[in-house]
């Protein structure tokens, strides 16, 4: 796939570059079978092209017309709210808890991608981050590593670990992300994720509900 998408480009670009010089050439009134006419346009075809290509990564990658043979990842851009099924273990009750309310923002250009993921109780940052793209074995990932650091109230029953998530990207019928995580305290479990904005949003919305262990704490 990425072969192919690399082909796409190199396609693309050299077609681009055609046009621009033959539309040179027509409205210059210039002979391009003369070597000084030809080479005489490379950087003004140039310059096209990196206009071009600079629109492209700036906003042309969004447009839903390049998915697939140009573009192989989708537009991840925004909020997403969901929950977290832990296998971690309240050490007062020795119980695991419900499903926490989490929020992932995801920060993405053509380039890069980064990854924060809220709580009330904590917030990580990825540091590690790709895609998983194979049409052909049908698969859509995206994963990060990343660093997580609970609240300092916290630190006796959560402390800063770093871990690893993977999301399966679901576009259809619903955009959603279905993941699962581990952790270096040997923790695991699934996160799944509905897309809410395009806005990166920096608190957990109210309705989303409060972390139940610390909704449990606080009715002590």
């Amino acid at each position: 796939m990425r072969n192919v998408t690399i082909k796409s480009y190199l396609y693309l670009l050299v077609g681009i570059s055609a046009v621009a010089w033959f539309s040179l050439a027509y409205f210059g009134g210039l002979d391009l079978s003369k070597v000084k006419d030809f080479f005489g346009l490379v950087p003004k075809v140039v310059s096209i092209d990196l206009l071009i290509v600079a629109a492209f990564v700036k906003w042309g990658w969004k447009l839903k017309l390049f998915r697939g043979w140009l573009v192989p990842f989708p537009n991840l851009n925004g909020s997403w709210l969901g929950f977290i099924h832990s296998d971690w273990k309240n050490p007062d009750t020795g119980e695991k808890p419900p499903p926490i309310p989490v929020m992932l923002t995801i920060n993405q250009s053509f380039f890069h991608i980064s990854c924060i993921m809220r709580t009330s109780e904590m917030e990580s940052s990825s540091y590690s981050e790709g895609f998983q793209i194979d049409p052909d074995r049908q698969i859509k990932n995206v994963a990060y590593s990343y660093t997580s650091k609970p609240r300092l109230s916290l630190s006796e029953r959560s402390i800063p670990h770093d871990g690893t998530a993977v999301f399966k990207i679901v576009e259809k019928p619903q955009l959603k992300l279905i993941g699962r995580y581990w952790t270096e305290r040997l923790t695991k479990g699934e996160i799944v994720l509905e897309y809410h904005s395009n806005e990166l949003l920096e608190e957990l919305p109210d309705n989303l509900g409060e972390h139940p262990v610390t909704e449990v704490e606080n009715r002590r």
